[in-house]
Parts: C-alpha cells; sequence; structure tokens
C-alpha cells in the first residue's frame, strides 16, 4: 500500500436508478448535505490501483464506514468526477501504516448512526461503531475524529496541505 497514492474521495454524486432502496440512498445523501451544510454526503479513504475497469477508468480500493454496507468495509470501484472529488494526501509512510492499522483494528466494525447524528443534533459517538468521515479523519490522523463530517472533513485537510504540514 505504501507504494500507491492515497487519497480523500468526497461523494458529490447522485445515486442512479429507481426503487425504493435508490430513493432511500438519495434521500440520506440529501438530508446529510443539509445538515453538514455542504456539497458531500459520503467520504472514503481511496488507494489507486494499478489495474483500470473494463472501461479503461482507474479503480480504487476504497476504506471507509457506510451505513449502507452495514459498518466498516472495503469495497474496490471507479471513482467517476462527476459523482466524486479527490483529494491527494502526502504520501508518507506513516499514512500508510495508520491506515493498515486502522483498517486492521475495526474492520466489519457496525456503522454508527447515532454518532453520525450526532455531527447535527449533538448525539453521542460510540468508541466501537463508526461514520464514515470519524473513520476517514481517524486513519488520517486528525485528532477528535468524530468531529467531521464529510464537508468540514475537506476544509481541514486542504488547511493542512496548503500548511505544508505532516498528516
Amino acid at each position: 500500500m505504501s507504494n500507491h497514492q492515497i487519497y480523500l474521495a468526497l461523494y458529490k454524486g447522485r445515486r442512479d436508478g429507481s426503487g425504493w432502496r435508490v430513493w432511500c440512498a438519495r434521500a440520506t445523501d440529501w438530508l446529510t448535505r443539509v445538515l453538514t451544510r455542504g456539497q458531500y454526503s459520503h467520504c472514503e479513504i481511496a488507494v489507486r490501483l494499478p489495474e483500470n475497469a473494463a472501461d479503461g477508468s482507474p479503480l480504487y480500493e476504497c476504506r471507509s464506514a457506510s451505513i449502507r454496507d452495514g459498518g466498516v468495509r472495503m469495497k474496490v470501484m471507479p471513482l467517476p468526477t462527476d459523482k466524486w472529488d479527490v483529494i491527494p494526501l502526502p504520501a508518507s509512510q506513516a499514512m500508510a501504516e495508520r491506515l493498515q492499522s486502522l483498517w486492521d483494528n475495526t474492520r466489519a466494525a457496525p456503522y454508527d448512526f447515532a454518532g453520525a447524528l450526532g455531527l447535527a443534533i449533538a448525539c453521542s459517538h460510540s468508541r466501537r461503531r463508526w461514520f464514515c468521515s470519524e473513520w476517514c479523519a481517524q486513519a488520517i490522523g486528525l485528532p477528535e475524529s468524530w468531529r467531521f463530517s464529510p464537508n468540514s472533513l475537506p476544509a481541514v485537510v486542504y488547511t493542512f496541505i496548503n500548511r505544508g504540514c505532516q498528516l
């Protein structure tokens, strides 16, 4: 993993398809954007893979906590630019090791729905459960990772990068 670029990937898209599951996903994305006052509804830590999808687009190994997938998980997927913004994170061995350690210690941990709601209405968070931006902030190495939303996290990351700080 240390030889590959690591990114913060931010979902700004709208889920394709129809049916009640798609409409529920769109509604929760919309609500997340409204409550966190921004364009993003989800985030991932993504590592670019050497192979491409069948259509030639890059593939990424994405790790995060997802309510749709039941908690902390990894999946390989493309990150099309019409649906995702990606921020390259400063490459370091420490970042790669922190990401691997967090993954090893939280893989399959349940989703923290109350913690995610806590970003907007002051619910407490769980130390055994995770929501997406909390997991990503922890992987990046930010303190009090439970305080970050998918919209506040990129602002902090950009500030660190622009100041030349080590993440």
